[in-house]
């Protein structure tokens, strides 16, 4: 897969999103620092989200509209309320663009609805995001896949037959440039729910790169889902989370986002090839391992006991399993005491 000039394989370094979310608090000059701050971080490319409240649902406090949950972050709002706090304004997009690409990032987002996508379309995105509520939404699907652009597609609460079906429905609709991601719809998501072990599944099932939507805190879940083979993985990023803002309680902050970056790229180096045997990088340390030696000084036709043949390191000597195969042996010349033990010096 690629996106612009990036290309997003196993054998590339991890492909790290900032994700903005609302977290500029409706500032524009908080949107453009935190654009600052991603790129100074390391991250790879920046990602917004295209509503407004009228496209994402009711101007209704009621009812289903209404956020009751105690345990939810936004408890005792309406979602359009919400929705009014977290969008970023349309007009502030190219601004945002602009900068990130200045400092260059790779800079797209989510789109909710069909205008979002031809709005994104006039901004030249190089690619689409799929947030994981839309993930069964199979018409704006269709319409992000009719731009032939790369599309990325959140599973979070999907099932795997609305995977599948969102999988087809962009494919058969022009997008042949596909990733998912394992998401965990909680805000924040516990590790013990994310069940990375689905990401190599779901790459051998789809045939496509897999990456993580991460809403877990810190970032053990991404650096361990890098090693489960993800390539892309996408966090929630602000420029401290006691700034608030609709999503900082799960977001990075710049520090810990230049340290995802950092130790996803060690977890995937580390990930190498099936080998054993030393590496090139492992023959001198070969050296450092026991072998027999010499303990005492010896004279010629001296016998070879227990107290002077010892398995001690360094390894210039004979390996240890030939300690009971040398016993007994006598010595044909002197030897002094710290020779390392060869077949050169018996019989």
């Amino acid at each position: 897969m690629k996106i612009a000039e990036h290309k997003i394989s196993v054998q590339s370094q991890p492909f790290i999103i900032a994700e903005m979310s609302g977290n500029h608090k409706q500032s524009l000059d908080k949107a453009l620092q935190i654009v600052e701050a991603a790129a100074a971080s390391g991250a790879h490319a920046l990602k917004l989200q295209t509503y407004t409240a009228d496209t994402m649902t009711l101007d209704l406090d009621e009812g289903e509209f209404f956020i009751s949950d105690p345990k939810s972050l936004w408890y005792g709002q309406s979602m359009y309320s919400l929705y009014q706090k977290a969008q970023t304004p349309w007009e502030w997009h190219k601004p945002i663009f602009d900068r990130a690409r200045e400092l260059g990032l790779i800079v797209f987002s989510s789109p909710f609805d069909e205008t979002a996508v031809d709005f994104l379309e006039d901004l030249k995105v190089p690619c689409y995001k799929v947030a994981s509520f839309e993930c069964v939404d199979l018409p704006l699907i269709k319409k992000i896949a009719s731009t032939g652009k790369p599309m990325l597609i959140s599973t979070g609460a999907a099932t795997l037959a609305e995977i599948a079906e969102a999988v087809d429905t962009a494919q058969s609709a022009g997008c042949s440039d596909l990733a998912l991601f394992k998401c965990t719809s909680t805000y924040p998501a516990t590790p013990e729910n994310t069940n990375l072990l689905t990401i190599p599944h779901m790459r051998d099932l789809f045939g496509c790169e897999v990456g993580l939507s991460d809403h877990t805190l810190g970032i053990g879940a991404a650096v361990a889902a890098v090693a489960l083979g993800a390539t892309v993985i996408e966090k929630h990023f602000t420029l401290s989370r006691a700034d608030g803002g609709v999503d900082a309680a799960f977001s990075l902050e710049p520090h810990e986002m230049k340290a995802l970056v950092e130790e996803t790229k060690r977890a995937w180096q580390a990930l190498g090839v099936i080998k054993y045997g030393p590496t090139k990088a492992e023959e001198k340390a070969r050296m450092r391992r026991r072998s027999l030696y010499i303990t005492k000084d010896l004279k010629v036709g001296d016998v070879l006991t227990r107290e002077n043949v010892r398995s001690i390191r360094p390894g210039h000597g004979l390996p240890p399993r030939y300690l009971d195969v040398v016993l007994g042996k006598k010595v044909n010349r002197d030897v002094n005491k710290g020779t390392p033990v060869g077949w050169e010096m018996i019989g």
